[in-house]
């Protein structure tokens, strides 16, 4: 099988949990903090790792603390990085957890957001069967240079915009959506883009953009898509697949995605695809952090 290119992130995920987050000059416990492997990419590439797709994680690593902590813990899992090490501190992202399990993140943008033309020259383009990029790094300085690649390479694309997707420069996404990318969005992110008031006129909207599936998470309900001519008019709903518990949401919707992109260089259908991956987040926010173990994976029986 050719391998799935996974563009993005690899970040120290610095865990700190508390009751409720702060109001401005207002003081709050601690009820526990620690440092785990993040960021999106790599969150998403460690659940097609789970699945047993081939994969390329293409994430830059940079210097200081966090870029030794994330090198450290990957080399932990027999994985590196085929791009250089660039000459740059690597950043963080502080991840506020809740009573509830729900995280708010606040970001120190480093190394791991840059992307140069000369690092995609690298790459074997007859040995990727397709791309995964996420908003993230399209809205820093260099995200036109992964879309340049995007449209050179001819790779069919998956693009999760994530929280910030209004922010992310309209020209850019322009172009990205007449590669005929596959969309996954939760329904808040879909929303609020198109600014329509429901997930199923937000799918259609966002359809005539692409022409192809857009996949809508929507949390204990489970999961949607639309590709305008599945069910005729209207979405498909993938039911949900219910936590034994919430512990925190981080990395919910990255191993969803992964799931899914996973499924389908599997040979699932998009249903089916769909399907594992609500199985699959609804044991990523049953743990602490953003990715399962091997074993935390093979007991929920998702293959």
């Amino acid at each position: 099988m050719k391998k799935i290119l996974v563009i993005g992130s690899t970040v120290a995920d610095i865990i700190i949990n508390l009751d409720i987050l702060p109001t401005t000059a207002q003081d709050v416990h601690v009820k526990s903090q620690s440092m785990s492997l993040g960021g999106c990419a790599h969150n998403v590439a460690d659940m097609i790792r789970h699945f047993g797709a081939p994969y390329t994680l293409f994430s830059p690593i940079g210097t200081g603390l966090y870029g030794d902590f994330v090198r450290n813990q990957l080399a932990a899992k027999g994985l590196a990085s085929p791009m250089p090490t660039p000459d740059m501190a690597n950043g963080c992202c502080y991840c506020f957890v809740e009573e509830s399990g729900e995280r708010t993140f606040i970001v120190d943008h480093g190394a791991e957001y840059l992307f140069y033309k000369e690092w995609f020259d690298t790459l074997n383009l007859s040995k990727l069967s397709c791309a995964y990029i996420c908003g993230l790094e399209i809205e820093d300085k260099t995200g036109s240079t992964i879309v340049d690649f995007l449209e050179e390479s001819g790779l069919p694309v998956f693009y999760a915009p994530g929280p910030r997707i209004c922010l992310i420069d309209a020209a850019l996404m322009t172009r990205i959506f007449a590669l005929h990318p596959v969309l996954h969005l939760n329904e808040d992110e879909i929303c609020r883009y198109t600014g329509c008031d429901t997930i199923a006129d937000a799918a259609a909207a966002l359809f005539k953009k692409t022409q192809n599936t857009i996949i809508i998470t929507n949390g204990a309900n489970g999961a949607y898509y639309y590709d305008g001519t599945e069910s005729g008019e209207g979405l498909v709903h993938v039911p949900p697949v219910v936590a034994a518990q919430i512990v925190d949401t981080i990395g919910a919707g990255d191993g969803h995605c992964g799931a899914v992109i996973a499924g389908l260089a599997l040979g699932l259908s998009m249903y089916d695809a769909i399907a594992k991956a609500n199985a699959a987040s609804s044991l990523v926010v049953s743990v602490k952090g953003g990715v399962l173990s091997d074993e935390e994976f093979a007991a929920g029986h998702i293959l």
